[in-house]
């Protein structure tokens, strides 16, 4: 039959995958790093996946194509479903059988008041030394005598979205902090700046190929959440995770306040 279906131009796909996240019917999966549409009859024509793509690779045409089959998109995201849940027994049998994982353990860090003040009164730390030749032609680097080393302002564990409790005690009247973990890289004064006074959540949506809405919905729905803040790089497969985060507030039920940030490849602050 002849009837609308989305189109999408492989030149322009970056490769973000925020297609497939948006496409409820699975129609569009990444194949070699591009995103494809893999079956005509899980397309319902309505483009769900128009809006989220960045560079506009993806535009409706009529052409010939099956009909969109209701009853086996519902078949296969009930076996999508049960092969996830699956999945996480099997992992959770695992690690039951070695004693438990010691590093998914939760564990909240307390901090001293002197570690979780800013450095030189602004909320940054500053290298007062830059790189140094010491004579020999090699460089160090250091901290001017006047200041002094960084301190971690983490404050529970683990931070990866996949290995975080739903419920914690440190999550009681936290501030939560969901962030890329390009974020900390890129971004120099990342622990003074976002990380201290928050529980750090972190998470590469593209790297993990999982949709991290449903577990971060459940920590802010079971927990008291005072308020979110959001950190991702600008490039464009960062959008995954602003967009899980904002889908996670939704579906929460709760009002909380929330704020997006975007670091910019070279380490600067865009928003």
């Amino acid at each position: 039959m002849i009837r609308q279906i989305i189109r999408i131009d492989e030149e322009k796909c970056n490769g973000c995958g925020l297609c497939a996240q948006a496409c409820h019917e699975s129609a569009i999966a990444m194949v070699d790093g591009k995103a494809r549409l893999i079956r005509d009859d899980y397309c319902d024509g309505m483009g769900d996946c128009l809006p989220q793509c960045p560079t506009g690779a993806i535009s409706f045409e009529e052409r010939e194509a099956a009909a969109y089959d209701k009853e086996a998109v519902e078949a296969n995201m009930k076996k999508k479903k049960l092969e996830e849940k699956n999945a996480a027994q099997v992992e959770q049998e695992a690690v039951r059988l070695m004693g438990g994982c010691p590093g998914a353990a939760s564990r909240q860090i307390r901090r001293t008041a002197e570690a979780a003040a800013p450095q030189n009164g602004s909320g940054n730390f500053r290298n007062g030394s830059a790189a140094s030749q010491n004579g020999s032609g090699a460089f160090w680097t250091g901290f001017a005598a006047s200041q002094e080393a960084p301190v971690s302002q983490l404050e529970n564990w683990p931070v990866q979205i996949k290995l975080a409790p739903v419920q914690a005690p440190y999550f009681d009247g936290a501030k939560l902090l969901i962030a890329a973990d390009c974020t900390a890289y890129a971004y120099a004064a990342f622990h003074q700046d976002f990380i201290r006074g928050r529980v750090a959540l972190i998470g590469c949506p593209k790297l993990d190929g999982i949709d991290y809405s449903e577990k971060l919905a459940q920590i802010i729905r079971n927990n008291d959440i005072r308020s979110v803040t959001i950190v991702r790089m600008e490039v464009p497969c960062c959008g995954g995770l602003e967009l899980a985060a904002k889908k996670a507030l939704q579906e929460s039920g709760k009002f909380i306040p929330w704020q997006v940030t975007t670091i910019s490849i070279d380490g600067k602050i865009l928003e």
